[in-house]
């Protein structure tokens, strides 16, 4: 049977971007999201271009009732899942001087950025660790997706950043239990990607990025740069390296004077 991952927030942006790189590579693919049935349909449809199985399991990844139909969902349709990619993730309504962020805006950004991919990845790694019950060459992964705010300091969006930094921190955690069960467990930290959350902040950073001010690389990073990353993970290139980072930041984030 075809391996199957779960991407969450996987219909748009940087999850759609992970979905078409390992759709292209057979995988059976479930993508979730917020927005109703019938308003990712077009989405689906590219996706099944691929010649793969996919399905839309609509929910809040903050709700860990939903946690449980998504995953129920999908075992219902595949028995089984092979790797989890926490993608979903939403910035601050409003950028504000750290003095002023509200408790609010804290507990909506880590509950959907931090605590509910958290426990998503336990209730998964549980379904994982009893399909290599039954088979020891059973293949799986959980791959987080971060961001260099995990590490970069922006105070005027301090929650963000702090639910990166914590989404770090549970990579290695999970890595660590995980580790004797052979499910290996990677972070991926974006620099800046053009996606819908970027478009806001476009003008900003384009002669930044063009003017090598900001990455070596002259130019934004694109959605199918994380995916090619998040491909190579699960494909099985890296067995040897659970809990590591892997930059996808056109080196944003390395020393220069």
């Amino acid at each position: 049977m075809k391996r199957v991952a779960l991407i969450t927030g996987g219909s748009r942006g940087i999850g759609l971007g992970i979905a078409h790189a390992i759709a292209a590579e057979g995988w059976s693919v479930a993508i979730n999201g917020m927005r109703p049935d019938e308003q990712v349909q077009d989405t689906i449809e590219e996706l099944r271009q691929h010649g793969t199985d996919v399905i839309y399991c609509q929910g809040n990844v903050g709700d860990t009732q939903d946690h449980k139909r998504m995953l129920n969902q999908i075992m219902d349709k595949w028995g089984q899942l092979n790797a989890l990619i926490n993608n979903a993730g939403v910035a601050p309504k409003e950028r504000k001087d750290l003095l002023d962020m509200s408790e609010e805006s804290y507990d909506r950004v880590m509950g959907i950025n931090l605590r509910g991919p958290f426990f998503l990845s336990l209730a998964a790694a549980k379904l994982m660790v009893q399909s290599k019950g039954q088979d020891a060459n059973f293949p799986a992964f959980l791959v987080n997706i971060s961001s260099i705010s995990a590490t970069v300091v922006s105070p005027n969006r301090g929650q963000y950043c702090m639910s990166k930094a914590g989404i770090s921190m549970a990579t290695q955690l999970l890595a660590a239990r995980l580790g004797k069960e052979e499910i290996p467990v990677y972070e991926v930290r974006p620099g800046i990607i053009k996606t819908d959350m970027t478009s806001t902040v476009k003008g900003k950073y384009d002669s930044l990025i063009l003017d090598g001010d900001l990455c070596v690389q002259p130019r934004w990073g694109l959605p199918e740069d994380v995916g090619k990353a998040v491909a190579s993970l699960i494909r099985g290139d890296f067995p040897y390296s659970t809990g590591q980072v892997i930059m996808v930041d056109g080196a944003l984030t390395m020393p220069r004077l």
